[in-house]
């Protein structure tokens, strides 16, 4: 059983910057895929970036420069480097764990942290 705590959102204005925290428990955390997904009011979660245990990372194409995605594997915690935010960008960020490969579609994850409100200001 993997428990995820996200943390680190919050307002801020185009142009601008947050660090993403995602804290983990459990023994097998290295061993896990890694994912960042989101969703904005009215629409479904979309798939942002994922990490595997090898540290090779893959993004939408959308935050594709802009964010970076990076694990401490020692600390038990994923990060997302969010920069340059545009308004579009504002959702709730989600932390998940997947246990087999590297997905980027939602179902294929197993665990799931409770979010964390990202809003960006034009």
């Amino acid at each position: 059983q993997v428990q995820l705590v996200e943390s680190g959102g919050g307002l801020v204005q185009a142009g601008g910057s947050l660090r993403l925290s995602c804290a983990a428990s459990g023994r097998r955390f290295s061993s896990y895929a890694m994912g960042w997904f989101r969703q904005a009011p009215g629409k479904e979660r979309e798939f942002v970036a994922v990490i595997r245990w090898s540290c090779s990372e893959y993004y939408a194409d959308s935050v594709k420069v802009r964010f970076t995605i990076s694990r401490d594997n020692a600390k038990n915690t994923v990060y997302l480097q969010m920069n340059s935010l545009k308004p579009e960008d504002t959702a709730v960020y989600y932390c998940a764990a997947a246990r087999v490969g590297v997905p980027i579609r939602h179902d294929l994850y197993d665990y799931w942290g409770q979010g964390t409100q990202v809003t960006v200001s034009s």
